[in-house]
């Protein structure tokens, strides 16, 4: 911090320090300059902006298809599920798909049907974002993670792994050694007399 100085003053100790001038407020009376590396600063500055959007989680809007048409099994809706449930406990919103086929569009209420029971069994990780609608020959909507719920599971299951590394496994038993038995082979068996 040196003060006001003259513009010609300030040029000659930046030559001497080989640094740089640089503007820092231009509308203030008098401008205010600052010597620096300005090279440097903004090196320090991309290192920066590099960290935060590392640090920065990026939400990618997940799509999970059910089936070609609404002919589908329930196990495998279940394993669709799975995968959504993962997408949504990673942060990511999910967009189900469910998509009809010839004579199912007479039948879109079943549509509207599997996809309130899919918000009911996905209630517990997810919120809706977009209520299901139709969108030509597929009915769509978008859950997004409910972070709150999710913080919660994550931290019952961090609980329930520090308590099962905490006990100590009980010690192996010893079996014990087996008897022998003497056998004899089949033709030497009597038969028993009637």
């Amino acid at each position: 911090m040196v003060g006001v100085v003259e513009t010609d003053t300030a040029r000659r100790q930046v030559r001497e320090a080989c640094l740089d001038l640089v503007e820092v407020a231009p509308s203030a009376s008098p401008p205010v300059c600052r010597i620096m590396d300005f090279g440097k600063w903004k090196y320090e500055q991309a290192k920066k902006d590099k960290a935060s959007k590392a640090k920065s989680k990026t939400s990618e809007l997940k799509e999970v298809r059910l089936g070609r048409s609404m002919k589908i099994d329930p196990h495998d809706i279940g394993i669709r599920l799975d995968q959504a449930r993962r997408f949504l406990m990673d942060g990511h919103k999910v967009q189900i798909v469910q998509n009809f086929r010839g004579r199912e569009m007479m039948h879109k209420h079943r549509g509207q049907v599997r996809m309130t029971e899919i918000v009911e069994q996905m209630s517990d990780v997810a919120k809706l974002e977009v209520p299901p609608r139709f969108v030509g020959r597929r009915i769509t909507m978008i859950l997004a993670p409910d972070k709150a719920r999710i913080e919660k599971i994550k931290q019952r299951k961090a609980a329930k792994q520090q308590e099962a590394e905490a006990t100590p496994e009980p010690p192996a038993t010893q079996a014990t050694p087996a008897t022998e038995v003497e056998t004899t082979p089949a033709d030497e068996v009597e038969a028993p007399n009637a």
